[in-house]
């Protein structure tokens, strides 16, 4: 990407970026919620920070088939908080204490539980405990907000009742299930065999777990921008923003594993500990020797694995392709979903959304 197309596309991402942020933070939503643990709780992976790429293809989409993509803020702040209660529970199912280089909602109240009445005290394994259940109610207070912000599209911004309520439930019911099916796939792998496996299955599992919900944003913003439920541009965003969501997924895979901690915001070799099967690691277990398998297999899935031993199998993922197998896959996938913008009207959104994709894939390991 040319530095100044770059420069104006983070300029635009940027921009949305703070029209989500300032939606979610107006005071009519923030004053809804108490006590004061959950009214942090339920902002703060929000404060933390993020690129909001959900919500930036959802209005790109908008904007790339003509219509106004103010009008699908709503959709698009609602979009973030679905994703970010996903975000709180999946730090609980992972017990990831790092969330954008920052604690993490069940770590913080478990840091901090003297946040409860002053006679109160609690020993160590309560105060995990209160720190997990508050993290899990935070999660259920965003997923219902998140589905009362979608009701603004027709209350506020003059979408119709009808593409509304399509969007809601296919939010709630086709959206939902299909993260909560490949977060169970995700769990269930963790505790199988590598050579059980295959690149379908996993890649299969981070559709389900990422990809449905940027193939909604794609379809959400294409139909708010239409006005229309059905239309072939409709189903072009939605294939466009399918495949992006599975390569964001392989690139972040690669990140997890070799990123920089301060960038990704959690421990590196973090996803190793947790036994993540992911097609880098399946792919370099394929092609390593008896003594290089014995070392992948003794780190993955290990919580109590040190430092060395998480930057050896790091240094053999390298070493036997895996990654740069998986950055290439992400890559293809990139280039074939671009192939579905041609079917859009060139403007500026378009070539906005074709930025999005080469991002998706660019970001630093």
């Amino acid at each position: 990407m040319p530095s100044n197309d770059r420069r104006e596309f983070f300029t635009a991402l940027d921009r949305r970026c703070k029209w989500i942020k300032n939606y979610i933070l107006h005071p009519r939503f923030v004053g809804r919620f108490s006590p004061a643990e959950i009214q942090w709780a339920v902002t703060a992976y929000v404060r933390y920070g993020g690129k909001r790429l959900r919500p930036a293809i959802l209005l790109f989409s908008c904007g790339a088939v003509g219509g106004d993509e103010r009008q699908a803020i709503p959709a698009a702040a609602a979009v973030e908080i679905f994703h970010t209660w996903t975000l709180v529970h999946d730090d609980i199912i992972d017990r990831d204490p790092m969330r954008r280089g920052q604690a993490t909602v069940h770590q913080r109240f478990f840091d901090h539980y003297d946040m409860k009445p002053a006679d109160c005290s609690l020993p160590v394994d309560e105060a995990r405990h209160y720190g997990v259940s508050l993290a899990i109610l935070t999660g259920d207070i965003q997923h219902g907000w998140g589905i009362s912000m979608m009701t603004e599209l027709a209350t506020r911004r003059g979408v119709t009742s009808d593409i509304t309520l399509k969007l809601i439930d296919d939010l709630d019911t086709y959206v939902l299930n299909t993260l909560v099916e490949g977060e169970v796939l995700d769990i269930q792998y963790s505790h199988q065999p590598l050579e059980a496996l295959t690149p379908e299955d996993i890649e299969t599992m981070l559709w389900k777990k990422t990809g449905a919900l940027y193939q909604f944003c794609g379809r959400a913003g294409a139909m708010i921008g239409l006005g229309k439920r059905k239309h072939p541009y409709i189903e072009a965003v939605s294939e466009f923003a399918a495949l992006c969501g599975t390569a964001f997924q392989l690139q972040d895979d690669i990140l997890g594993v070799v990123g920089n901690q301060e960038v990704i915001g959690k421990p590196v070799g973090s996803d190793l500990r947790e036994g993540k099967k992911t097609l880098v690691v399946h792919y370099a277990y394929q092609n390593a020797s008896l003594s290089e398998k014995k070392l992948i297999s003794g780190v993955l899935g290990n919580p109590k694995a040190d430092e060395s031993q998480i930057r050896r199998v790091i240094q053999a993922l390298r070493d036997l392709g895996g990654i740069k197998i998986v950055n290439q896959r992400a890559k293809d996938l990139i280039a074939k979903a671009q192939n579905y913008l041609q079917a859009l009207p060139e403007n500026q959104y378009r070539a906005w959304l074709k930025q999005w994709a080469d991002y998706m894939v660019q970001r630093e390991f």
